[in-house]
């Protein structure tokens, strides 16, 4: 992989990993439609981090006061309040994707990653965005997030292992279809990727372990790159989602679809 492959994988990443439009779909593409080498498992984690990075500064003040509140909430007597009763979702909402990771991870990786399977779940998992986006508009809030709401999200997170579906998107789908607001289904998709991010980055980086070259030139210019772009994508996300919904990326994501069943049938 030269510096050119680096720089744009690190910048897809940042943008597709919040984007309601599949980041391992897009960074699996590039190898499959332009010839390029697989990018490699340090450079994977590498871009994970800077990820991780941005929505950790941006969500910076409320991480704080969601920890200090877990802590607070952890005595049996304690009372619950607004932000422990969002730590708590936020961590019961994590265990399926976490469990469906450990099972079924190296089956998905070895078997589900084609262009046929990115081409369904893209427009298949595109369609329902739209669906859940445009049936009625949400209005719950955050303060309105039961566990219950929290563990179909977190069902719902768990097909994002498959290529194509996107985490993001998948996770902003069900909380759209609960009811809650597209700003509220975006916030608790960004807070609920720390953790999943934290586990899956960790696990490669466990893998990483064995390797003895490691390209660190690329590693740090995809985590930066990938962080700097993230964090920005955050930041207009978040500012532009009320106004423009879901539909862009529903529309993106069936062109993608559909592109990519043309590519499959030539």
């Amino acid at each position: 992989m030269d510096m050119v492959q680096a720089v744009w994988l690190a910048i897809i990443q940042g943008l597709t990993e919040f984007l309601p439009i599949s980041s391992s779909a897009h960074l699996i593409l590039p190898a499959q439609i332009l010839g390029w080498p697989d990018q490699g498992l340090a450079f994977d984690v590498a871009v994970h981090v800077g990820s991780f990075v941005a929505v950790v500064i941006y969500f910076r003040h409320d991480l704080q006061q969601l920890i200090m509140a877990w802590f607070k909430s952890l005595p049996v007597k304690a009372a619950g309040t607004p932000e422990s009763r969002l730590a708590w979702c936020i961590i019961l909402a994590t265990i399926p994707a976490g469990l469906a990771g450990l099972l079924l991870g190296d089956f998905i990786e070895a078997n589900l990653r084609s262009m046929a399977v990115i081409a369904v779940t893209t427009i298949g998992f595109g369609l329902l965005l739209g669906w859940a986006d445009t049936r009625q508009r949400g209005v719950k809030t955050v303060d309105q997030l039961s566990w219950k709401s929290a563990l179909v999200v977190g069902a719902a997170q768990a097909l994002a292992l498959i290529p194509g579906t996107s985490r993001s998107g998948i996770t902003m789908t069900a909380a759209l279809a609960l009811g809650f607001d597209r700003t509220t289904a975006a916030r608790f998709s960004f807070l609920l990727s720390i953790p999943i991010i934290t586990l899956s980055g960790g696990y490669k980086a466990l893998q990483l372990m064995d390797q003895t070259l490691v390209p660190w030139t690329e590693i740090l210019l995809g985590t930066a790159l990938s962080a700097v772009t993230a964090y920005l994508c955050i930041h207009s996300f978040l500012r532009l989602v009320e106004r423009v919904g879901m539909m862009p990326f529903v529309i993106y994501r069936l062109i993608l679809g559909g592109f990519l069943i043309y590519l499959i049938g030539s």
